[in-house]
Formats: structure tokens, C-alpha cells, sequence
């Protein structure tokens, strides 16, 4: 081949190559998950998001989805672990927020990743928050759809009256129903509860020092717990108007800068001490180390149902990275991302 051939043959290789992640990240590839069935001692769903009428059969989970970054891989490896591990698959049905120009792709992604998925794409708009969020300690906590979480009532019909709220950094590898059938008692919101965690470095001195803000806690016992695993009781949400009361700590955060940490700490202001315990085995987090380096993390002590990359360390970056973490060899078997990026994946 002349020398000039070389050259150009050379050039349009690393071309390929430079393109070709960007472009399969604008337009990520999975592969087609098995369809899972229903156990013989399983009721049938009612569940219809078109009459919206209330059924104790159905399981509602919610996700949000992000086509334009690498969490929505996260979210799709989420969705497989849960329909893999239940014993009523087809009862369960997903609520997924996200931006509206992402919805044609994504309910293309999911229907074919999917196929026999019972799932509701609901719009999520960025403007409804971007104007409450403070800049935090990592980039990553500062987007919109880190947020939706907090609109949940609003966007979700009023026939759903409980669901259980995932990040996409997580599988679970126990049947779900378990989680949804928990006793919140008179409690709006459950969740596995950390009470030995130094509670006061959630908020920074200025909140400490200033009793307007730290009596919030007077007469509560707060313990810090994770936001990324929740069963909500909606009904009692939005009959005592949550969604403004956590909307009011964003604002005194945006004039006072009372905490570092992304959306977490209105959640504790807001609940922290009011939150049915559930058991630890629900939320194994913390696996993605912390939010500045992401070191790699062992296991708390107990049983596991639910292991989540909380913190800066992806499963999924460390993986292609070949700087794996040894949990995160837990997460692989879920990921159904395509990884060819030349060739077509057989």
C-alpha cells in the first residue's frame, strides 16, 4: 500500500474509533432481555394506566431515565435485576421520569431491550427545578433528574398511591415484593435508617449555628438514611404537601448554603427522624466509595438484598476502565449494553 494510503487508512480508523463511543452514547445498543413470567401462585395485575384504577396485585416502581449519559445503562441493568429475582414479574410495573425530547428514544430503547415490559414514560421538566439547585460537591448531584424524585406525586397518576423509588446505580437480587410489602405504619416514607452515621456532617456550621435552622430537629431523633431506595406512601404525600416542604429547604439553600451534598439533605430535613426502618439488606450502598474519589468499598456486615453504587465509582466505567472493583463483578452479569462499537454485536 503507497505511503499516502497508509496515512488515510490510519486516519479513518482513528476516526472510527474516536466517533464511535460518542456516537453509541447519544444512541446506546442492549440487548433484548429474556421475557419473565409469572409463578402459578401469582394474582394477575389489573393495573391500567389508561383507567388508572388502584390494584393491590400491582407493584409500582419508579426510575428515572437518562438517554443522554451513561446512568441509563445503570437503569436498564436495574430493571433486569428486578424482573430476574421476582416471582410475579408481570405484576410489576415501572414509572420512568424523563426530559420529553428523550422519550421517542427511550421508549424505543426500552420496548426493544424489554419486550414484555409493563412501564409508563412520564415527562419530567427541568425548569420545574433548575432554579432550586444549588451547586454541590459533585457534578453529577446538581442535575435536574437528580431531583424528579421530589415530583413524584405530582406526575404520577392518583390511582398510584405507593411506590418504590430506585437510582439507577443499583440491583437488586431479591425478590421486590419483599420491599413492597413492608409495614410503613404511619409513616409517609420508608427506608433502611443509619443511625450511627455523624448526622452533623450533612449540614455545614453555619446550619449548627443558627437556630432558626438546626431546631428543625428538635423532638426527632434523625438518623441519616439513602434517598436512592424509598417506599413512599403518595396518598399521604401529597395530602401533607411534601413536595413544597422539601421545595422550601432548596430555596433557604440557595440564600444560606446550608449543606454540600446534591438533593440528600432537604430529604433528611424534611423526614429524618420520621422514617419507617427497613432492613439494611435493602440498601447495601455506598459500593461506589465516596463523592470525591470513589475508592472501592467492601460489603457492611448482614444478608443482602440490594447492592447500590451510591458515590463517584460507576460499576460500569470501572468495568470498561479495567480498574474493576471485586463487587462490581456482581454487577456485571445485569448489563446488557452493547459494547461493539465497529462490529455488530452476533
Amino acid at each position: 500500500m503507497p505511503p499516502n494510503l497508509h496515512l488515510l487508512a490510519a486516519a479513518g480508523i482513528t476516526a472510527l474509533l474516536l466517533v464511535a463511543p460518542s456516537s453509541a452514547a447519544k444512541n446506546p445498543q442492549f440487548r433484548e432481555a429474556p421475557a419473565f413470567r409469572n409463578g402459578k401462585e401469582c394474582s394477575k395485575s389489573q393495573w391500567s394506566n389508561k383507567d388508572a384504577v388502584h390494584d393491590n396485585a400491582t407493584i409500582h416502581i419508579a426510575m428515572t431515565l437518562d438517554y443522554s449519559t451513561p446512568y441509563l445503562r445503570g437503569s436498564v441493568a436495574g430493571v433486569l435485576s428486578v424482573l430476574q429475582h421476582s416471582t410475579c414479574p408481570e405484576n410489576t410495573v415501572f414509572h420512568f421520569l424523563a426530559t420529553l425530547h428523550h422519550h421517542p428514544h427511550l421508549r424505543r430503547t426500552i420496548t426493544t431491550t424489554f419486550p414484555y415490559l409493563n412501564f409508563h414514560l412520564y415527562p419530567f421538566n427541568p425548569t420545574t427545578v433548575n432554579h432550586l439547585i444549588s451547586f454541590s460537591i459533585r457534578r453529577a448531584l446538581d442535575q435536574p433528574l437528580n431531583y424528579a424524585r421530589i415530583y413524584l406525586p405530582d406526575l404520577l397518576p392518583p390511582a398510584v398511591t405507593r411506590i418504590i423509588y430506585l437510582d439507577s446505580d443499583l440491583i437488586v437480587i431479591d425478590d421486590i415484593a419483599k420491599l413492597w410489602r413492608i409495614n410503613l405504619n404511619s409513616r409517609v416514607l420508608g427506608a433502611p435508617e443509619y443511625c450511627h452515621a455523624n448526622f452533623s456532617h450533612y449540614f455545614t456550621s453555619r446550619f449548627w449555628k443558627s437556630p432558626p435552622f438546626s431546631t428543625v430537629f428538635k423532638g426527632r431523633n434523625p438518623c441519616y438514611f439513602n434517598t436512592g431506595v424509598m417506599v413512599i406512601d403518595l396518598t399521604k404525600w401529597r395530602a401533607h404537601g411534601y413536595t413544597e416542604k422539601l421545595e422550601y429547604w432548596m430555596r433557604i439553600q440557595k440564600r444560606y448554603r446550608i449543606y454540600e451534598l446534591g438533593s440528600l439533605p432537604p430529604f433528611l430535613l424534611v423526614f429524618a427522624g420520621n422514617v419507617e426502618g427497613v432492613e439494611h439488606r435493602w440498601n447495601q450502598h455506598g459500593l461506589g466509595g465516596d463523592n470525591l474519589e470513589g475508592l472501592c468499598r467492601d460489603l457492611h456486615p448482614g444478608p443482602v438484598s440490594l447492592l447500590h453504587w451510591s458515590g463517584k465509582g460507576k460499576p460500569w466505567l470501572r468495568l470498561d476502565a479495567k480498574k474493576a472493583c471485586t463487587l462490581d463483578y456482581l454487577w456485571e452479569p445485569y448489563d446488557l449494553f452493547r459494547h461493539e462499537y465497529l462490529f455488530s454485536d452476533c
